[in-house]
């Protein structure tokens, strides 16, 4: 065999075995943006080498051969997969392609963007409005009978409302939504001491059930997104008319589906669905495109595996596959020792990734990676990119099980695990990576935001002698800088100046920048809201620290016993002495005091506000946004994607709960008119 017959071979086996894996047993080995890979270079290498290409082809397939535990069902119209495309040039060139085919001008044309759901594709048939069978897409020609299962889905309509005459087939995908996705994990994870991988893992699995309890058992939900008349008794002229009447008949369809005219503007649609991806309330790879005209999608047709008239812009991966260089161990500002992985640089949801956490010693025993391992790595939106897990080689010869050190690589101290927690701990307090974390933690941003003072200076004064703790920053003087390398006499005041500004930063930062332990902005808040200076705080019997919202007995302990540490006790008093002002400055809100004492708890994207927004707003109002739900809270705002905890705390403890849309009424007028259950 030639060497591109060779490599066709291969790429064969290859997308058949990970088919088969996706598709039949609902368990893929490796992410969608590696298995696209090869099908585009398959493709390619049959395009470049046309005697390579055959109608058996995997690139003319669609999906997989049906499993044998549920019976076949014959598509009355075949169920097609979508061509892709990967940014908006190439959706551009297709746009164009279209308006070609219809002897149009691509401005001209109507468009539908919806998203792209990351579930499992069903079709579903009613017979005068009656649901008689649901099956799975299979191959695209022949499913599975998934009947009994699909009529667990709880949003899905068993009999539709209104007339309707004949059969019809609706089309769609089942998938759980992202806050129902936490609580079922949460329940595997009591149950079973395990946890589903993703959202369509988890549908996939629950939907294949032989017994339709456990399907029952699942939070289930099915999306709407295509109309078959099979014996012709409706008449629609354009796909929204098809949307808007299976809505009527009582299915969810996607709310955030638009129609738009001209191809810019479907482009521009289609790219704020990837700005807002992680907005919304279920998983997507992307969205589809359509085009709306009906009659228009019967002139431009069908190829063997796709329409013509639909087209899917896939997004930017957010898992990839790569191979593990090594494991190492980081130490942080409170000593914690954090393992990480050192990777063959991978780009992953548009940026190029080398590092990624693997949390603890117990992640790593449980996703069993090793040095040498291909490994799927994730990273969603801003998130630190982690390693999944390992990929199975067939006839690999794996490394050792990595250990996890017992000394700290950067001090030789001992690494120690403290009572149950999962984390390990360097438990030598003068670890300089400790040192080094703790300043510029201290001069970061979120805390007393001292500008100049990044990683690479903080390490170049720790190693000149010139400070060794963050008192130590106030005494710095320009003489003391301009010497060193790469700061001269102007970079050398600035950074003084800004030192200088550090010293009137509000107790609340000065809290956070300390670093005491398990003390967040919202705590930070409330407490310098509370005792106005830290001589107030250090004074504060444990009781009272208790009462405050967003506190708690965890948080109130550790600070009583932050202030009455020597160590500690002695560092405040040359923050005071270096003129740190340790106060929580008297400002008088602006607006009306409606939430005063009062704590609203936020959960989900409000539209309007960003989450540190939504807190400001209510502290403006004179009341708290503690990041918890207690039996103190006084109402809780829902947003869009919301933590699926917090609901069941505010259930639990009868806490009122009211969407976002009644927020800015709650902040003008301190109540709401509209709750949920």
């Amino acid at each position: 065999m030639s060497a591109p017959s060779r490599r066709a071979e291969f790429l064969r086996t290859e997308i058949t075995r990970h088919n088969d894996a996706y598709f039949v047993h609902d368990a893929p080995i490796i992410p969608d943006a590696d298995y696209d890979a090869l099908v585009q270079e398959l493709r390619a290498l049959e395009a470049e080498h046309p005697e390579l290409r055959s109608e058996s082809s995997v690139t003319s397939r669609v999906g997989a051969p049906s499993s044998t535990v549920f019976s076949e069902v014959v598509h009355a119209e075949p169920m097609l997969s979508l061509d892709n495309v990967f940014d908006e040039d190439e959706l551009r060139t297709w746009s164009d392609r279209v308006a070609r085919g219809l002897a149009e001008d691509a401005a001209n044309l109507s468009f539908a963007v919806e998203p792209k759901i990351d579930g499992l594709a069903l079709s579903i048939t009613y017979v005068d409005g009656v649901l008689t069978q649901g099956a799975t897409r299979g191959d695209g020609r022949v499913g599975e009978d998934v009947t009994d299962n699909v009529r667990t889905i709880r949003n899905l309509p068993t009999v539709l409302n209104g007339t309707v005459p004949g059969r019809v087939e609706v089309r769609g995908e089942v998938f759980i939504a992202k806050h129902d996705f936490v609580a079922l994990n949460e329940r595997q994870r009591e149950v079973e001491g395990k946890e589903f991988a993703n959202p369509r893992n988890a549908a996939a699995g629950s939907l294949r059930q032989k017994d339709s309890a456990v399907s029952a058992s699942r939070p289930l939900s099915f999306l709407a997104y295509q109309l078959v008349d099979l014996d012709q008794s409706t008449a629609f002229v354009h796909y929204i008319d098809t949307i808007h009447q299976l809505a009527r008949w009582g299915f969810f369809t996607a709310p955030e589906t638009e129609f738009v005219d001209g191809a810019e503007a479907m482009v521009a649609r289609s790219t704020w669905f990837e700005t807002r991806r992680h907005d919304l309330q279920y998983e997507i790879d992307g969205v589809v495109i359509k085009v709306d005209d009906l009659a228009q999608r019967d002139v431009l047709g069908f190829t063997s595996r796709a329409p013509r008239w639909a087209v899917a812009r896939k997004f930017p991966p957010e898992e990839r596959t790569t191979r593990l260089l090594a494991i190492e161990v980081s130490i942080g500002r409170t000593g914690r020792a954090t393992p990480y992985a050192v990777l063959e640089p991978v780009v992953v949801a548009g940026s190029s990734v080398a590092l990624a956490t693997l949390h603890n010693q117990d992640q790593v025993s449980q996703k069993d990676v090793r040095p040498g391992d291909l490994v799927i790595v994730r990273k969603a939106g801003d998130v630190i990119p982690e390693v999944v897990g390992a990929v199975d080689e067939p006839g690999r010869t794996r490394s050792p099980v990595w250990k996890f050190p017992t000394k700290c690589p950067e001090c030789g101290g001992s690494l120690e695990r403290v009572g149950e927690q999962s984390d390990t701990y360097c438990v030598n307090p003068a670890c300089p990576a400790q040192l080094l974390q703790q300043i510029l933690h201290f001069a970061s941003r979120a805390a007393l935001d001292i500008e100049g003072l990044g990683e690479q200076r903080v390490a170049q004064l720790l190693g000149e002698g010139l400070i060794s703790d963050v008192a130590d920053l106030f005494s710095l003087r320009v003489g003391d800088l301009s010497s060193l390398e790469g700061l001269g006499e102007l970079s050398a005041a600035s950074l003084v100046r800004a030192i200088e500004r550090a010293k009137s930063a509000p107790l609340s930062r000065v809290l956070i920048g300390l670093g005491v332990r398990h003390v967040g902005p919202v705590a930070a808040r409330e407490l310098s809201s509370r005792f106005r200076s830290y001589d107030e705080l250090a004074s504060a019997p444990l009781e009272e620290l208790e009462t405050l919202d967003g506190v708690g007995p965890v948080i109130a302990a550790s600070v009583f016993r932050y202030c009455r540490d020597p160590e500690h006790s002695e560092r405040m008093v040359r923050l005071k002495a270096a003129g740190l002002d340790l106060a929580e400055p008297n400002v008088p809100p602006p607006l009306d005091a409606t939430l005063a004492g009062r704590a609203v708890v936020v959960t989900g994207a409000v539209e309007g506000y960003s989450r540190d927004d939504a807190e400001s707003a209510i502290v403006a109002r004179g009341g708290s946004s503690p990041g918890s739900v207690s039996k103190r809270t006084y109402c809780v705002v829902v947003g869009e994607a919301p933590g699926a905890s917090k609901l069941s705390k505010a259930r639990e403890l009868g806490i009122p709960m009211i969407p976002g849309s009644a927020f800015l009424g709650l902040l003008e007028s301190g109540t709401w008119s509209t709750t949920l259950s």
